[in-house]
């Protein structure tokens, strides 16, 4: 097969281009055809569009749209069929098979030859996975293959998997974007620019993206799924996604129409749009519908705890900013009441090892004994820590700031770009942070493997860098049970450990709340807030 040369590629890609500008121009409302074009906006920007770097939620939104693995959830996080039709688990849990599709073809490209496409086979998995876990391309997603011993292509349509012990949660991970599979040759012919390239099996393929400006998807004809009377999945003929960063500037453009979706709620414009107790205002309930459910996302603040800053360090002042303020008063005032007050652990409402009595609550007077011991121990007689975050928070920041105050903490706050703050934390690079864990499958040693030792960042997720050889120890025997009651222990008792030395600050458990315009049908929601557009109708 002759390779084909950029030009070629840039012609095809080139095909059509007059087309989708006119389906996709936020400007062409009044299109005939504007019901088939589903517009929303990502105001933090994506990474990447290559699966095995997707780890932010935006990123997994849009490669969600292009990529499909082996198993999928449905909205209650159920594991469900995909390329895989069905698989069995050995006795012993060990060997996981799996029965692939023959109907599953990859987005037609040129790389494919005279069929512009082909067939996805066991082999495809073996490469995406063998690539997902080599330590030159250094994937983020690597990590959800360290209980794999082995796995090989029986044949063109059985693909096994053998784990190093058994993991009961392990085929939660498979529906991870990381394990999405990919073909070989466009990925060798692009390299890394296959993060701007991506071809995948998913409902939607790939059109254009200028990035920080807008990106493009295209209906995939070849999609192997079927809705329940039997008609082709996707409805939408393509999807547009504009990057204003600015959360205002995003809601005017959904009150407008020019947009149809928005995701979660922001302190920018949720007075405008909701009353004090979380219901829509009259004033939009006609064009707008609410979509609200659990979310599997714990918020907070964390330390690193490998600062030279003696406040950090001090359990006293950790412990003291736990007590220090009203999570309740707070969720009132600056979410209207969407969400719960972390009063518990970091694993959330909803997951089994979730508890209310590892957790800290409002004590006023106890923050300002322990101000005082930290201040009478050390001669420090005016402590300052510095929180960093972005400006979607800093309401919230800001009310932790005023409460600490009246404790006798100063509390000063930094404002940074989410990409900026995101390498900073990675990197040990700020003291204090507010960031977000969201549950990437439905365990919750998915939350606890942010405190293992071996995961600290930048190479894992503990930001913390917190160390305990007890948690470590029941992490790693939590693999070796499988019976939920006696898990579920244990997970309760590890978060106990971290929260006992307040390496962090819960501030919610947040919900799932999605606004549309009324004539958006099928979107649906999921605890985990994954962007599906299968099922989308536009009226």
């Amino acid at each position: 097969m002759l390779k084909p040369t950029q030009k070629h590629l840039k012609n095809y890609f080139s095909i059509g281009c007059i087309s989708i500008f006119l389906l996709s121009c936020t400007g062409d409302l009044n299109s005939n055809r504007d019901h088939l074009v589903f517009r929303y906006n990502e105001y933090a920007n994506l990474n990447t569009l290559d699966p095995a770097f997707s780890r932010t939620l935006q990123d997994n939104s849009a490669c969600n749209q292009l990529f499909n693995g082996l198993v999928q959830f449905d909205q209650n996080l159920n594991i469900l069929p995909s390329i895989a039709k069905r698989w069995t688990v050995s006795n012993d849990g060990i060997y996981y098979k799996f029965t692939l599709r023959k109907d599953v073809f990859f987005h037609k490209h040129p790389l494919f030859g005279k069929d512009s496409t082909r067939l996805v086979t066991a082999e495809d998995f073996t490469y995406s996975l063998n690539r997902l876990r080599n330590p030159k391309i250094a994937a983020p997603g690597s990590w959800v293959l360290n209980k794999v011993d082995d796995f090989e292509a029986l044949s063109d349509t059985v693909f096994q998997i053998k784990l190093k012990q058994p993991f009961p949660a392990f085929i939660g991970l498979l529906t991870m974007k990381y394990c999405s599979v990919v073909p070989k040759e466009i990925v060798d012919y692009y390299g890394n620019e296959f993060r701007s390239h991506p071809i995948g099996t998913g409902p939607f393929k790939f059109k254009r993206w200028e990035e920080n400006i807008k990106l493009v998807f295209r209906k995939n004809e070849l999609y192997f799924e079927k809705d329940s009377h039997g008609q082709a999945l996707p409805y939408l003929e393509a999807v547009a996604i504009t990057f204003l960063p600015d959360k205002q500037s995003e809601f005017l453009q959904f009150a407008q129409g020019n947009i149809d979706f928005l995701n979660s709620l922001d302190a920018s414009y949720k007075d405008e749009l909701l009353t004090a107790d979380g219901n829509l205002r009259t004033s939009y309930a006609k064009q707008v519908n609410m979509i609200r459910g659990p979310y599997l996302n714990t918020e907070y603040l964390g330390f690193y705890l490998d600062s030279e800053t003696p406040e950090i360090q001090s359990e006293w002042i950790r412990k003291a900013i736990n007590y220090g303020f009203d999570r309740k008063k707070m969720m009132i005032y600056l979410r209207n009441g969407i969400g719960n007050p972390a009063n518990g652990g970091f694993i959330p409402i909803g997951l089994p090892g979730y508890s209310q009595a590892i957790g800290y609550t409002y004590q006023p007077e106890k923050a300002k004994q322990l101000i005082e011991k930290f201040k009478t121990e050390t001669g420090i007689l005016n402590p300052e820590v510095t929180l960093n975050t972005t400006s979607n928070y800093l309401s919230f920041c800001e009310f932790i700031q005023r409460e600490l105050q009246k404790a006798g903490l100063k509390i000063n706050v930094d404002v940074m770009p989410e990409a900026t703050l995101r390498s900073a934390r990675s990197n040990g690079k700020v003291d204090l942070f507010r960031s977000s864990w969201i549950a990437d499958y439905l365990d919750a040693e998915n939350y606890l493997s942010i405190f293992y030792s071996k995961n600290f960042a930048p190479y894992g997720s503990n930001y913390f860098h917190f160390k305990s050889d007890l948690l470590d120890s029941l992490y790693n025997k939590a693999f070796t049970i499988t019976h939920i009651e006696e898990r579920k222990l244990l997970y309760t008792k590890m978060d106990s450990i971290a929260m006992q030395k307040a390496i962090m600050v819960p501030l919610y458990y947040d919900e799932v709340v999605r606004f549309t315009r009324k004539n958006v049908k099928g979107l649906g929601i999921n605890p985990i807030n994954l962007l599906d557009l299968r099922y989308v109708r536009k009226d």
